[in-house]
């Protein structure tokens, strides 16, 4: 005898897994039903509205009596998109990273939550604005402003309790100062990670940021969370440190409105510009100048950026005792989850803290990979999350994730790609084949339903090869032809098309013209 509102349920989770493919699956009865849940959530990025939006699209009977929170710092959501109207100066940290020039280095239909596009007309590598009002309408659309706290900080986070049961009591603090203790059954982090910045030190550079010119301006060095206007470099000698997509875009941008720019890069990288003069490493710094690893030497330079990355860091579960910080550590040391300012460990997918002071369930983290398209990487994030969370007899036990780690860790380090050295980077296609392989395991057990469809579309995929795509929207752009290109293009689908009519407008006109460009990096 077949349980018809099982049936019902399951036949609403397929219908939402085709719109936005977050909601969950109760096929199996061993935990969901049993008590209401507490959930907290902790920041409202695209991250965080990820798995907010991933919890409520629980049929109304599944989730009536959990408690879902969400806790944002800021005055609204969007994470590292939402600009800080008064950015602070160091050492004093700003709220975002966000500089008012920033557009989109990605191609904004792989940028979106999967079945929620951009709305109409939106510039294929938009300013920064659009990004933000996407998350703004994002939470607007599917409701979710009733669960979010704004101005509201978590300052710190402790478990009280066994490894198979307890609370997480969290002290939380409003604008107005005012404190509050809650506990939660279950903790989500979804909080980023480009807030602390990774500041290197180079030998002799206190010489010579005091031998500043006499009646000049002050030397300077600088990372890349504090640059905001590139006027502020006007005529300098200015060098750019790192190969990232915050390095490239101040090497670009200065390489305008300043007298000379050098590009310090590690190994071979994209050439920011023409006029950007490229340099490999920092050697150490003289009174007068900046030496290089090949030996060079630059005596005229006035300010040194630092596009070198951030910290991965915690503090309110640092505070809680919860996150061990160890910087260069490369291997588990006791039972605590660590960070060793570049990997958290150990989590298993990225994604569980696999302490055993709490159940493998009771400690989420979204958002922590790189190099990914954040929204869809945080949907497939938060749908696995989301179904652990329910039914924590999805998870092998402890010991055997334990066991799964040390051998993934292992094969990425034979191949080169050591995570307690580059962290949660996912590295070519290995983003597409992660987010794939957390929604398979839930098909293959049942949670959710296998339509036989991965859950990377094509389009997704297929847009990472087009090489020609940015450049051609440039061309666009100089000729006026904006309106011509998006008009109608409303549906995913028709997103797609464009990206690939556009790719295949401007190789044709390239190679019309014999024109030949470095290749550009795809950095998500």
């Amino acid at each position: 005898m077949f349980d018809l509102r099982q049936l019902l349920l399951s036949f609403t989770t397929y219908i939402l897994l085709r719109q936005w493919p977050s909601g969950l699956n109760p096929h199996q009865d061993v935990d969901l039903y049993d008590g209401p849940k507490s959930v907290a959530i902790v920041g409202a990025g695209s991250a965080g509205l990820a798995m907010l939006k991933t919890l409520v699209d629980f049929p109304g009977d599944v989730y009536a009596d959990w408690e879902i929170v969400l806790y944002e710092q800021r005055k609204d959501v969007g994470g590292v998109w939402l600009p800080d109207p008064n950015p602070a100066y160091p050492p004093d940290l700003p709220e975002t990273p966000l500089y008012p020039l920033l557009r989109t280095n990605t191609p904004v239909p792989t940028m979106t939550y999967p079945g929620f596009p951009f709305q109409p007309g939106t510039p294929l590598y938009p300013r920064h604005e659009y990004v933000e009002q996407y998350h703004r309408d994002a939470a607007l659309h599917f409701n979710l402003r009733p669960y979010i706290m704004l101005n509201h900080a978590v300052l710190s986070s402790s478990w009280t309790g066994t490894p198979t049961a307890g609370r997480w009591d969290l002290i939380v603090q409003d604008d107005n100062g005012h404190k509050t203790r809650k506990s939660f059954d279950h903790l989500v982090v979804a909080s980023g990670h480009n807030h602390y910045p990774h500041i290197p030190t180079f030998i002799g550079q206190e010489d010579w940021l005091k031998n500043s010119p006499v009646g000049g301006r002050p030397r300077v060095i600088l990372h890349s969370l504090w640059y905001r206007e590139p006027e502020r470099f006007a005529n300098q000698t200015v060098v750019v440190v790192g190969a990232g997509a915050s390095g490239l875009d101040a090497a670009r941008q200065l390489g305008l409105i300043a007298g000379k720019v050098y590009h310090s890069v590690h190994g071979a990288s994209e050439r920011a510009s023409d006029v950007v003069e490229v340099k490999p490493e920092i050697s150490y710094f003289t009174p007068d100048g900046v030496v290089f690893s090949d030996g060079s030497i630059v005596n005229d330079v006035q300010s040194v950026i630092l596009g070198t990355g951030y910290e991965l860091r915690f503090p309110f579960l640092q505070e809680g005792g919860v996150v061990d910080v160890r910087p260069g550590a490369n291997k588990l040391e006791g039972d605590i989850l660590t960070t060793n300012l570049r990997y958290l460990f150990p989590l298993h997918q990225h994604i569980f803290s696999l302490s055993p002071s709490y159940p493998t369930n009771a400690l989420a983290f979204i958002g922590l990979p790189e190099l990914v398209q954040n929204c869809p990487s945080d949907t497939a994030q938060s749908i696995f999350a989301a179904h652990v969370i329910a039914d924590q007899s999805l998870l092998a036990p402890r010991d055997e994730l334990l066991q799964q780690l040390k051998e993934s860790e292992r094969s990425r380090q034979s191949q080169g790609d050591d995570p307690y050295s580059v962290g949660h980077t996912m590295l070519g296609n290995s983003n597409f084949e992660y987010q794939d392989s957390l929604i398979n395991y839930l098909k293959e057990r049942g949670a959710l339903p296998d339509d036989g469809r991965n859950f990377v579309d094509g389009w997704r995929r297929e847009a990472r090869w087009y090489k020609y795509l940015k450049r051609g929207w440039k061309r666009v752009e100089e000729l006026g032809h904006e309106r011509k290109w998006l008009s109608g293009v409303e549906t995913e689908e028709e997103w797609a098309d464009l990206m690939e009519r556009l790719d295949k407008w401007q190789e044709e006109w390239e190679m019309q013209h014999g024109l030949v460009f470095p290749e550009e990096s795809f950095i998500f």
